[in-house]
């Protein structure tokens, strides 16, 4: 049974009823169940946020159960509506999934928006099994703690540390620095990984700039005031960063690298 009002938005549990249903026509007996993660699962997902979901599957799909993933999702975000559009998430091996022994495998993969599958561990990282546990929500299938195990705290932290060390350049190397969001961004992964650091926890990106505008040093309090205060923008590709905002951003980067 599916779950009818998974989000507090009416048009988003339409979309993430088609994704479901499609994948169950398209994985058969394999599929295990669907879930959200990410900013939705931690309270946090709002108009300007990508909803992130994880199909468990109960072996690696087989070229035909590829082609007919391929189809659902070079559909989805072409249909009129919002949501359509701000899909992202992975099809995840349930014997992969359940340790972190698993972390790392490549699992098909469908961008913030694409309509591509592609392989990427992008969703096979400690932070989203550990909010997959903590707080994910069904959409259907069993209990998502049933299906992963317990993620140490170490790992995780030790995660987000190796994270830091390329942080500035992982960003920058996708998302141009004469964008706007991207100055937004790289300040808010720097905040979410030195939470992590600290706590062996994860927070969404809002609560993640609160904690340290309360926990870090002030004299980054400006600057990620300007963060929190611009999120409402969204992603605008011809807006350009505020006059000086993506040099703080990189050398708040560099800060929380050094300090965690």
């Amino acid at each position: 049974m599916l779950n009818p009002h998974p989000t507090r938005y009416a048009e988003l549990n339409g979309v993430l009823h088609d994704l479901v249903t499609g994948a169950q026509s398209a994985l058969g007996e394999s599929f295990v169940g669907a879930y959200l993660q990410g900013s939705f699962a931690l309270g946090a997902g709002d108009l300007h946020s990508d909803c992130d979901f994880l199909v468990v599957v109960r072996d690696h799909p087989t070229a035909a159960q590829v082609a007919a993933l391929r189809t659902l999702h070079r559909d989805l975000p072409h249909r009129d509506g919002h949501w359509f559009a701000h899909l992202e998430g992975s099809y995840a091996v349930a014997d992969e999934l359940r340790s972190v022994d698993g972390l790392g495998r490549a699992w098909w993969y469908v961008d913030h928006g694409s309509d591509e599958l592609v392989l990427s561990d992008h969703c096979n990282q400690a932070w989203t099994r550990w909010v997959l546990r903590e707080h994910g929500i069904t959409l259907a299938g069993p209990c998502r703690v049933e299906l992963v195990d317990p993620v140490p705290d170490d790992v995780l932290r030790e995660q987000a540390r190796a994270g830091l060390a390329t942080l500035t350049d992982d960003v920058l190397g996708w998302c141009p620095p004469d964008v706007a969001w991207c100055q937004r961004y790289l300040v808010v992964q720097a905040c979410r990984s030195l939470y992590t650091v600290r706590t062996g926890q994860v927070a969404s990106k809002r609560d993640a700039l609160r904690w340290a505008m309360v926990h870090g040093d002030p004299r980054w309090r400006p600057l990620l005031q300007q963060v929190l205060a611009d999120r409402d923008l969204g992603l605008d590709r011809e807006a350009a960063p505020r006059p000086g905002s993506m040099d703080a951003a990189r050398e708040f980067a560099a800060y929380v690298a050094a300090v965690a």
